[in-house]
Order: C-alpha cells, then structure tokens, then sequence
C-alpha cells in the first residue's frame, strides 16, 4: 500500500509528541555525566524493548538499535544521539523538571537529542511496512570529555555489521529560532585540544627578584609569544584559535611562586596545521623558558578532530529538510569554532550533523548551551523526532 511518507513522519510525529516531551523533561530532571549514564541507557533500552526495536550494549553506557524495513533493501544509515550530561549547577528554578542531582546538568541538550532520537525510533518502527533498508540507532555516551564516546564506540564496531552507508546527527541551537534548522556543507566545526603547562622557576622573596627565576614573567612572555603561533605562522585563510582560561601562580604580594600552571585549548580546521602549530607552540614555549633561565614542561592533550559534513550527503539533507519544513525553515550556518565529538564518524564515513532551532523570546530559551539557564521551547521536539526520521527515509531512497 502506497503512503505520504511526509505526511505519516508528521502525523506521527504529532501524535507522540507529549510522550517525547515527557521522555525529555524525565531525563533533564536525571542527568549522568560522561561514561556514568546507566540511568539513561537503561531508559533507552526500556523504550526499545517496550517498541520491539532490538539492540545491544555497546562502549559500557551506548545503546545501539536497529530497524529493519520490511520491503528489500541493502541500504543502511545511522542516527546519533548523545546522552551525557554536564558538571554545572542548574539556575532553572521553579521549572517542574530542574536537575534533581546538584551540580549536574543537561546544559547541551543532550536529553532533546536522546528523547528525539527515541521519537524517531517511534516513528520509524511504525512505519516498517512501508520502506526498505536498515536504520542503526546510536545512543551515544560521553560525548562532552575526551576521548570521546563516538570514538570508542566506533572501535567496538558500531560503524560495523552492518555497515551504515552514511550517519546523520542533530543538536540543539538556542540562537536559531524554534521551527527551523541549520546546514552547513562541507567542514563546519573545529577540532580541539586540551593544552597543560607548568613554568618552573625558583621562588622567594617579592623583595629579591634577582635572587629568583621568576616563573610569573616567563609565563607572561609565553602567554604572549604564543598568540603569534596563529597571527602569523597560521595561513590567514584557516581559522585557528588559541586561548587559555586557567593560570595559577599561587604565590603572594611578596612571594614569588616555584611554578605556574596554564591550561588553554587550540582549535583549527587543518589536521596538517594542527600538527604542525602543537610542534610550534611547544618550541617556542619551552625555547622562552630556558631563555630566562626556567623550565617549560608544555604537554597537549590531542582531542578531536574537525568536523566535515559530506557534501553530496548535506546537500540531499537540506534539500529533505526544505520538504519537510518549507525552505524558509532551513538556513545556512557559518563556520563555528566549538567542536564536537561527532567528527569522529565524519572522518572515517559520510555524515550530516545539523542544528535543531530551539530559541524563543517568550519562553526565554536563548541562553547559550554550557549555561546555567539552558532550556529549550519544547515545540522544537516536534521537528527533532519528524525531521531525522523524514530525511532518514529519504536518504534510504525508497
């Protein structure tokens, strides 16, 4: 029997819509951190179990299930959703469903991708009848520290038997208005490193600087020595960024510490450049250093790597999307300098990671991601569970 398949994703969509937000609002109320979402994952498999949706454990907390359409077809693609949470104290009061575990949050919207994936789940398995193919869902754990869940996830084989031929993802953005999504083609989100550094000197008395090798100036000439890595050994052309938000000195007015600590981050959108620039950055740090008579200890912590969305991929994506939403609900995105551990698929297969509008003035969910106020306007969830599974079906091509 021959259906609308936009019209059954929407229908569906509709009707499972207050079901979501309550799988949404539950898992917002109980957020895990990284690699600690047993909560959650056992919430996911109920919901599966419960739908007759197979699946299997996979990376410790991920969940990985799989849908099957009944009319032939090789055809497989995956779709992600994260799960973990953030260590930040919630400033949302009042709202029914705040964190109910002090000093953790879902400050990134990981319960929207996790909730609406389960609603694609829904949908998807309800209309089996009516398309041929595989769809791999990923419940993934950890995506916000290093290493990264995806890239454990992908050693354990969640890209294997079967063997998707393309992965699509979504996350929320407060800055894009409820109703509309955003694509970008091609590399869209940087890789990033974590860098660690300890200055040692000699400490003493603030009085006798000459009798000391003072750790706080030689920090302060490579903290700004540095900032010429990008200025003026990046290509103009590539974006790179390199900022450090942590410096501990620990000394006095008058006392002159024995070491100083920096922590920072250097993103770009090169893997060439980026293996480069950490050669640089540490020669020249450790260089000034013993220069001034100090020591550089300058260890970078490799995490991950720059994002790429697929062009022929993306651009069937945006051209779904325009069906599903109206091509004035789909808007180009720039190039952003945060990054994310779904990089990992886009280098080793055909990804699409697009932006979900959640912002609304009147329901004040413009706060940024990674803030104590983050909410979203749950009107957003209707496009999040219809909008993957619309475009999933399609990219099926059946």
């Amino acid at each position: 029997m021959h259906i609308d398949i936009k019209e059954s994703v929407e229908k569906l969509a509709t009707t499972i819509f207050p079901l979501i937000r309550s799988f949404r609002e539950h898992l917002h109320a109980h957020p895990e951190l990284s690699f600690q979402e047993f909560e959650t994952a056992a919430f996911v498999k109920s919901k599966l179990q419960e739908w007759g949706i197979p699946f299997q454990a996979m990376a410790g907390t991920g969940v990985v299930g799989l849908i099957t359409g009944d009319l032939p077809s090789e055809e497989i693609i995956a779709l992600r959703g994260d799960m973990d949470a953030l260590p930040i104290v919630e400033a949302n009061e009042g709202k029914p469903y705040r964190s109910t575990k002090e000093g953790v949050m879902h400050a990134c919207g990981h319960d929207v991708h996790t909730s609406s994936l389960l609603g694609t789940a829904f949908i998807l398995q309800q209309l089996k009848p009516h398309f041929g193919g595989t769809i791999k869902l990923v419940f993934q754990p950890a995506e916000e520290i290093l290493p990264g869940g995806a890239s454990i996830m992908i050693k354990e084989g969640v890209l294997d038997n079967p063997q998707p031929k393309a992965i699509l993802g979504q996350h929320v953005m407060p800055l894009i208005e409820t109703g509309k999504v955003g694509f970008r083609k091609g590399i869209y989100m940087a890789s990033t490193d974590e860098i660690y550094v300890t200055v040692t000197g000699k400490g003493g008395h603030g009085a006798q600087p000459h009798q000391n090798i003072d750790p706080v100036i030689i920090t302060a000439h490579i903290l700004v020595a540095l900032q010429q890595i990008v200025s003026r050994r990046a290509d103009p052309r590539l974006p790179s960024v390199l900022s450090f938000g942590k410096v501990i000195a620990n000394g006095a007015t008058n006392i002159i510490p024995n070491e100083v600590k920096l922590e920072g981050t250097f993103r770009t959108l090169n893997e060439e450049w980026r293996k480069e620039a950490h050669g640089l950055m540490k020669k020249m740090a450790e260089g000034i250093a013993e220069s001034m008579g100090g020591h550089c200890d300058f260890n970078i912590m490799n995490g991950y790597p720059f994002l790429i969305n697929e062009e022929k991929l993306t651009e069937k994506s945006i051209q779904y999307a325009q069906e599903y939403l109206g091509k004035e609900n789909v808007v180009d995105l720039d190039i952003w300098m945060a990054a994310e551990d779904f990089a990992y698929y886009s280098q080793v297969t055909d990804a699409c990671f697009y932006r979900l509008g959640t912002g609304n003035k009147s329901l004040d969910t413009m706060h940024s991601v990674h803030t104590p106020n983050f909410d979203i306007d749950p009107e957003a969830l209707k496009i999040s569970t219809g909008l993957m599974a619309y475009i999933a079906l399609k990219q099926l091509g059946n």
